[in-house]
């Protein structure tokens, strides 16, 4: 179950419903498809993680979706950064396989982690950078990476 600012709690046929349409109203634009995840702690051991799925219609704006998953044990930050990967490669092939009929899985999905060359995560953007390429997807850090620190980040 998917979640939406504009459109409240959506299931994946009504979730695949709404893209297609918001896609189908202006076919000669260009789209940008971004998934970013983002974590908080909440309290002992147990860690909001939140998947954000972004279609961004460049220049005139876009919808999300997001989706939350909680852990209820003690990760190391390093196994956070990861398990943002891993969430977001998942939501990416998920909506992929959800949308090859439609035509929609033509586009690039750009993959947004919560890494950058500042702050702890910064050892670690090498290695994550090339798990996300490594899936065949393109993939954007801080302070590009807006679709895990800004939209995910928004709900966790």
């Amino acid at each position: 179950m998917y979640h939406s600012p504009t459109y409240g709690k959506v299931d994946l046929e009504r979730l695949k419903k709404i893209v297609s349409s918001f896609m189908a109203g202006d076919k000669k634009a260009r789209y940008e498809i971004i998934v970013g995840t983002d974590s908080q702690k909440l309290k002992k051991d147990i860690y909001d993680f939140v998947s954000a799925l972004i279609i961004h219609r460049v220049g005139f704006g876009g919808i999300y979706f997001w989706k939350r998953q909680l852990v209820g044990r003690k990760i190391s930050l390093k196994e956070r950064i990861y398990q943002e990967a891993t969430m977001s490669l998942e939501t990416s092939e998920n909506f992929i396989n959800f949308f090859k009929v439609n035509g929609i899985s033509k586009y690039n999905i750009q993959i947004h982690v919560d890494i950058g060359h500042n702050g702890e995560t910064r050892d670690m953007i090498t290695e994550v950078v090339g798990m996300v390429r490594g899936s065949g997807y393109d993939v954007k850090i801080k302070p590009d990476s807006y679709g895990a620190s800004k939209v995910a980040d928004r709900h966790t």
